[in-house]
C-alpha cells in the first residue's frame, strides 16, 4: 500500500529530481502492506501489515472496507500513527473488533500513543474510538545482538530465528527476528495454512506468490534468521538508497541479501527520495525491483498496479520492463555526508 520512508515521497520543500518528477513510480506513501484473501467459508479478510500515518489514503485506494488484524513491525511514527483510523473499520464491520499483533516493546509505545483507545475508561467524554484486541507476539528466536553483513550470511546461517506462526483464517504470519539498527524489529513469513482449503486452493492456482516475506526498516538479518527466510519465492525487503545509512540497507545490500535467500522475486521498500525510479530500476540484478505504491502480487505469482479502486495497471516480471530511459543531463547520485534521519 506504501513503499516510501517516513516522510514520504516527494518531501516537504524538496525540489530534487525524484519529488520533481512526473514519473508515477516515485510517489510514494508511507511503506505498509495489507493481505487479502477469500476464507474457507467464502469470507474476505483482510489483514495489514502496520497502521502508518497514510492508511486513510491507502485504504480508500484500495476500497479497504473490513480488517480482521494488524500485524505492527515496530513503534516508529510510520509504522503506528495510522491505528486511529482503524474505527472505521470497527463501525463498518458492525463494531467487530480488530486483532493488533505487536511485541512487548511495541505494545508498551502503543499503549502510550494511543491511551484514549486503551484506557478508554480514562476519557473526559464517550468518545468513538477503535475497538482493538491485544495480542503479545513473544520473542522470536533470534541473535539480535549480531548485527550480520549481508554479503558474508552464507557462511554464518544456523536453525532459529522465527517466533510462534499465527494462523488467522486460513492464513499463516510467522514473525521473524531482524535490526533496524540497534533496535530488534520484526517481519513476518506469510503463507497459507499447510492442510488448508486455502493452501489447496492455492496450490491449485500453481502458488508460486508463496511463501513471501515482508522486511522493512531492515539494517541486518541475524545470524538465525536466515533459516525462517529458507523457501521465500516473493520477497519484500528494505532498500533505501544507495548511500549508507545506519538503520537500513542499501541497494546493494538488499540485492546481496536477496541473492542469499533465493527468492523467485524480490521488490525494495522503504525506498527513499535519493532512489530515482528512472535511473536506478535498470541497475538492479535481474529478479530485484523496486516496489511501487498499488502494487499486487497474486497467489499464482502474477502481478498487477491498482491506482484506483477497479483501476488496474498491467505488471510483468520480466527484467525491469518498466525501466525508462535515462533522459540526457539526468544529475548523478548524491553522496552528501550528512546522515538524515529516516
Amino acid at each position: 500500500m506504501g513503499t516510501g520512508t517516513s516522510g514520504g515521497v516527494p518531501v516537504i520543500a524538496c525540489d530534487c529530481p525524484t519529488c520533481t518528477s512526473d514519473d508515477p513510480r516515485d510517489s510514494r506513501l508511507r511503506t505498509a502492506a495489507c493481505v487479502r484473501w477469500t476464507d474457507d467459508t467464502e469470507q474476505q479478510r483482510v489483514v495489514l501489515i502496520d497502521a502508518g500515518p497514510d492508511l486513510r489514503v491507502q485504504a480508500l485506494r484500495h476500497d479497504l472496507r473490513r480488517c480482521d488484524g494488524i500485524f505492527i513491525t515496530h513503534n516508529h511514527v510510520d509504522h503506528i500513527f495510522g491505528l486511529d483510523e482503524t474505527r472505521r473499520f470497527n463501525a463498518a464491520m458492525n463494531m467487530a473488533a480488530i486483532e493488533v499483533y505487536a511485541e512487548p516493546v511495541t505494545w508498551d509505545a502503543l499503549r502510550r500513543v494511543y491511551k484514549h483507545v486503551f484506557d478508554r475508561a480514562s476519557n473526559v467524554n464517550n468518545s468513538f474510538v477503535a475497538t482493538l484486541n491485544q495480542y503479545v507476539i513473544p520473542e522470536p528466536e533470534g541473535d539480535t545482538g549480531q548485527r550480520l553483513v549481508p554479503q558474508r550470511a552464507h557462511a554464518r546461517r544456523t536453525q532459529g530465528g522465527a517466533g510462534v506462526p499465527i494462523d488467522i483464517h486460513g492464513m499463516r504470519f510467522t514473525p521473524i527476528r531482524f535490526l533496524h539498527g540497534r533496535q530488534p524489529i520484526l517481519g513476518f513469513r506469510i503463507e497459507p495454512v499447510p492442510g488448508s482449503g486455502l493452501a489447496d486452493r492455492i496450490e491449485r492456482t500453481g502458488g508460486t506468490g508463496f511463501p513471501a516475506a515482508w522486511c522493512t526498516d531492515v539494517s541486518a538479518i541475524p545470524t538465525k534468521s536466515w533459516q525462517a527466510l529458507a523457501g521465500v519465492r516473493t520477497l519484500a525487503l528494505d532498500g533505501l538508497r544507495h548511500r549508507h545509512h545506519p538503520t537500513h540497507m542499501t541497494l546493494q545490500q538488499a540485492s546481496a541479501a536477496a541473492a542469499e535467500i533465493g527468492a523467485d522475486r524480490t521488490l525494495l521498500i522503504h525506498v527513499a527520495h535519493e532512489v530515482l525510479a528512472a535511473r536506478d530500476e535498470a541497475a538492479l540484478p535481474d529478479g530485484v525491483r523496486l516496489a511501487v505504491d498499488g502494487l499486487t502480487l497474486f497467489a499464482d505469482g502474477s502481478a498487477a498496479i491498482e491506482t484506483a479502486p477497479g483501476n488496474w495497471q498491467p505488471y510483468q516480471w520480466t527484467p525491469h520492463p518498466n525501466a525508462l530511459p535515462v533522459p540526457e543531463g539526468l544529475p548523478p547520485i548524491e553522496t552528501p555526508k550528512t546522515e538524515p534521519p529516516v
